[in-house]
Formats: C-alpha cells, structure tokens, sequence
C-alpha cells in the first residue's frame, strides 16, 4: 500500500532513519508510477516527500528534480492556483534559499504566497509558514523592514489561528 509506505517512510524520515525513509518512500514513488496516471497528484506527493529527504541529507542535486518533476504534475493536475502547487513551489524556493540562490527562490515564495492568500483562509498555517519563509529569505537579501513586515504577518496569522482554535474548543 503506497500511502502506508508514504506514511511510514515519512515517520523515519522525520525520526533521522534517512536510510529505511529513502527506500520506504522511493517504494512508494514506485508503486504510485506504475499504478497511477504519471501526473496524479498523489505521485508529486511522494516526489516532494523523497526531494524533502535528499535535502534534508544536502543531496541537494537529487532533490532539485523531484522538487521541479513534483510542480509540473500539481500545476497539470490540479491546476496553477491550487494550494498543492504553492506547497511544491514553497519546498522548491526552500532548497533554491538552502543552497543560496537567492534569485531563483524570490520568485517562487511570491507566486506561493499568491496562490495561499487566495486559496486559504487569513489564518492558515501553511499560509504562515510561507510568510515566515519569504521573510527569512528576504533578510538574507538584506531588506530587513520587508522581512520584518512579512514576520509580522505569519505571527498575526498564527495568533488568529490559535484564538480561532482556542475558541471553538
């Protein structure tokens, strides 16, 4: 069962057993590209869980094209401006920031924020995570009041999120 092996590949991974993830998840890739359409949305989620592993291990060179192979499918699937897209370009701009390369993830965090202010509620975690990325690459760039700006944001999203939740307990 591919979301088992999705399931529990992700569990070591995130327990730093990289080398029982990587097989557990590149099993999973497997099964879902010969028993889905190559462009099921469910196959660029196993090809963002295994590029999450390579850059999380710095094969950041085996992960770039599961990141960009991941995007093409959710922007095919399930179109441009869906919040699956935003997450493969956020992960992407991830790796592009974790390597330094500043340019190419400007870009890619704009377009994610873009799809997740219109998709998503003020309040959504994802939607914070973004901001908080953007933000972080931003001070890198050296535009401190633009990154603080956009912290400012994700914690007030974040403080919504939490009242909300608190609220409806």
């Amino acid at each position: 069962n591919p979301a088992y092996l999705n399931m529990a590949g992700r569990l070591a991974y995130e327990t730093a057993r990289y080398i029982e993830a990587q097989l557990l998840l590149g099993k999973a890739l497997a099964i879902r590209e010969k028993s889905l359409a190559p462009e099921h949305p469910d196959v660029a989620a196993s090809l963002n869980n295994l590029a999450g592993l390579y850059k999380t291990q710095g094969l950041y060179a085996q992960a770039e094209p599961l990141y960009q192979r991941a995007l093409k499918i959710s922007e095919k699937s399930l179109g441009p401006d869906h919040p699956d897209v935003a997450t493969s370009l956020n992960n992407l701009a991830l790796l592009y920031k974790t390597q330094g390369q500043y340019a190419q993830a400007d870009p890619l965090y704009q377009r994610a924020l873009k799809i997740w202010q219109k998709s998503l509620p003020a309040d959504h975690p994802d939607l914070a995570t973004g901001m908080e990325n953007y933000a972080t690459l931003l001070a890198k760039l050296g535009r401190k009041e633009k990154a603080q700006q956009w912290r400012a944001k994700a914690e007030a999203a974040r403080q919504l999120h939490a009242q909300k939740n608190s609220q409806a307990r």
